[in-house]
């Protein structure tokens, strides 16, 4: 079982930059697709970005494409995503997650989040 561990968060402004990383634990993150999701309360958690096992093929929601990058270092079992220009309606909980299956774009582990707000 894996073990992931978000951190990174914080208060910003608006315009500002922010670099999330998920560290991962008990398990390699190596041949297992990842995601960021985010959710804000009273709402369903949302995706916001999967990267492949292999790092070749990203995917974004709408919101956030040309403004955060997700990326991955299986050497060093990290997964992070880099977040630019930020908005205050990105202003959420973000969870790291990864799959129990190799190869598969499932998500079922779960790291316990992190915080970011963004202030206009």
């Amino acid at each position: 079982q894996v073990q992931l561990v978000e951190s990174g968060g914080g208060l910003v402004q608006a315009g500002d930059s922010l670099r999330l990383s998920c560290a991962a634990s008990g398990r390699t993150l190596t041949e297992y697709n990842m995601g960021w999701f985010r959710q804000t309360p009273g709402k369903l958690r949302e995706f916001v970005a999967s990267i492949t096992w292999s790092g070749d093929s990203t995917s974004y929601v709408d919101s956030v494409k040309g403004r955060f990058t997700i990326s991955r270092d299986n050497a060093k079992n990290m997964g992070y995503l880099q977040m630019n220009s930020l908005k205050p309606e990105d202003t959420a909980v973000y969870y790291c997650a990864t799959s129990a299956l190799r190869y598969r774009s499932s998500y079922d582990y779960w790291g316990q989040g992190t915080q970011v707000t963004v202030s206009s």
